[in-house]
């Protein structure tokens, strides 16, 4: 029977040191991914993480509760075993970062991307060495090549753990530069989810918002954030 599916049937989730990092037991018995391979994680910390979402189940398991194994079972199962695909889709959105696409009116939200996105385009020019073309409107405009290249190798350098946090930085913020900016403490992490959302605040100011787009910008943010949290704790104390 699969751990997903089973109702609890330990007393207790333990963290045990293993010879390439942490695994985590429940009453000695190792926990595994959904492709059956030993959950073991980099650090300590991020053991302990997954240990509390078992430890916190009670009858079936919920894996929608349990955030901390479901990402450390999407570095291993998926992550790890497609790496350079996970680098080439990343990278891809640096030709066509949020952050470099500026409306040309109302002149208050001009202002307001100026304001939010300047440093951020800066900052990736003088840390990541990759200045970005600005473009007016939607049309995408291709980025210079090897500004391109340069991003590209800042996602090849990342670990598998630190690309699985990565992915779900870029893909719900839609810009690379923010994903980096947020692996880099640019900014506090709830700044920058902010920082990716002035259009969308934008428009909620002007026009209102409803309750399916409100719910479904909660659950981005929480993702968002529980990314960043996984990368965290994935440096803690490193193991391997």
């Amino acid at each position: 029977m699969s751990e997903w599916k089973a109702k609890r049937f330990w007393k207790e989730a333990g963290v045990v040191e293993e010879e390439n990092g942490f695994g985590v037991r429940l009453d000695g018995r190792v926990v595994r991914t959904p492709a059956k391979a030993a959950l073991i994680v980099p650090t300590r910390a991020l053991a302990q993480a997954i240990a509390a979402e078992w430890d916190a189940q009670e009858g079936k398991i919920d894996p929608k509760t349990m955030p901390f194994t479901r990402s450390a079972n999407a570095a291993i199962d998926k992550v790890a075993r497609q790496q350079a695909e996970v680098v080439e889709m990343l990278a891809a959105y640096g030709d066509s970062d949020l952050i470099c696409y500026r409306a040309t009116s109302p002149v208050e939200l001009v202002k307001k991307q100026a304001e939010a996105w300047d440093p951020l385009v800066d900052w990736a020019e003088s840390v990541l060495s990759a200045k970005l073309l600005l473009v007016e409107g939607v049309v995408h405009v291709p980025q210079d090549a090897q500004a391109i290249a340069r991003l590209k190798a800042h996602v090849e350098a990342l670990d598998t753990w630190a690309l699985t946090a990565f992915h779900d930085l870029v893909s719900i913020s839609g810009s690379l530069v923010i994903g980096f900016a947020s692996l880099n403490d640019f900014y506090p992490i709830d700044v920058l989810w902010s920082l990716s959302r002035i259009d969308e605040t934008w428009q909620a100011e002007q026009w209102g918002s409803d309750e399916e787009a409100e719910e479904m910008a909660a659950r981005k943010q929480y993702d968002f954030l529980h990314a960043k949290r996984f990368y965290d704790l994935s440096r803690r104390d490193r193991a391997i």
